[in-house]
């Protein structure tokens, strides 16, 4: 049974465990850092937002976390039609919570600046402005040096997936999570004399957005995707493997604004070599797709106590989808991205 929470509430009691867990359609829990029952280096923050152009065949991805031990600063830029990708990641040492992420998901400013990266994201009044540079990207034909600014456009009216789960190992560690998708983009960047644009009318942008104490060592699945499906905007959000999920799945699609709840879901991946097709599919059979990886965003991370192993992986969904009244969508070379992640934080 999946435990939809429908209006606003504290997510943490004064013990520092979640008040109610579930599931739900807007960030009804209201997040306090200072209620965590752990030290700064248990508490992981991040916003991280993927931008894709399902006709033009390009991407950009921006990430800004606070581990504890270390922030983690990136962006990447994609070229589905080259199969490229190129990314400049910044760590910044102990940052312990003063990287600045705002409390609530729809509100705020947060930033980083050095020679080599700078990012800012602030979000208000239903607008998400992405501004970034980066001068050692380099695209497929040696062209060097990215700069660029995007606008998401997230109307009070859209729905996303919103979950908050814990640890059945210890209930003091949880996740609380939201998940945009769909989300209108507009603006664009440069690389070299190279403009890159995305168009409002075909192209959308999501955010991923995490606060939470977690315990040391999780692996993770996750994808998503978004685009038009006969004209009406349509997406989805699948993953699980870490925190006990027994409250709620992250799993849905999105359509036309609305979340259509999807139950259990399963990625069928051959680890041995990634770039090989994928396969998913669903406990109530309303999700059956295949996929064929592009671009493996691959990386391997390790300073002191955190090590990361990343691959998140670009590329073509084809299948079903079923929505709440039984309408069956088919999907053919659908733009986006899944991911197994492995960390030790």
């Amino acid at each position: 049974m999946q435990n939809e929470i429908l209006s606003p509430i504290d997510l943490l009691g004064d013990d520092g465990r979640i008040t109610n867990e579930g599931w739900a359609r807007a960030p009804f829990w209201r997040y306090d850092r200072q209620k965590i029952k752990a030290g700064p280096l248990r508490v992981k923050e991040w916003d991280y937002y993927s931008i894709l152009s399902q006709d033009k065949r390009f991407g950009i991805t921006l990430t800004m976390s606070d581990l504890g031990y270390a922030g983690l600063f990136a962006v990447c830029f994609l070229d589905f039609e080259k199969r490229w990708f190129h990314q400049v990641d910044r760590l910044s040492v102990f940052p312990l919570g003063k990287t600045g992420f705002p409390a609530h998901s729809d509100e705020g400013r947060v930033s980083f600046s050095d020679k080599d990266l700078s990012l800012t994201f602030v979000s208000a009044g239903g607008l998400r402005s992405l501004s970034f540079k980066a001068p050692g990207i380099r695209n497929a034909e040696g062209d060097e040096g990215l700069e660029g600014a995007v606008i998401l456009s997230q109307p009070p009216e859209l729905e996303s997936m919103n979950i908050a789960t814990s640890w059945a190992e210890n209930r003091k560690a949880f996740y609380y999570n939201r998940k945009i998708n769909c989300m209108q983009a507009s603006g664009g960047f440069t690389i070299g004399k190279r403009r890159y644009e995305f168009d409002p009318a075909s192209d959308f942008g999501g955010l991923d957005w995490g606060r939470g104490r977690w315990t040391y060592k999780n692996r993770w699945y996750w994808g998503s995707a978004a685009g038009y499906v006969g004209g009406v905007p349509f997406g989805w959000n699948i993953g699980y493997g870490f925190s006990d999920r027994s409250p709620a799945s992250e799993n849905c699609l999105f359509y036309a604004g609305t979340v259509h709840k999807l139950d259990e879901v399963s990625f069928q991946i051959d680890t041995n070599d990634y770039t090989k097709p994928w396969r998913f599919t669903s406990s109530d059979g309303r999700f059956d797709m295949d996929f064929r990886p592009l671009v493996d965003r691959n990386s391997t991370t390790k300073i002191g106590p955190i090590k990361s192993v990343q691959h998140q992986v670009f590329g073509e969904f084809s299948g079903t989808a079923v929505l709440d009244d039984g309408k069956k969508l088919k999907l053919d070379k659908f733009l986006g991205f899944a991911e197994d992640v492995l960390n030790w934080w």
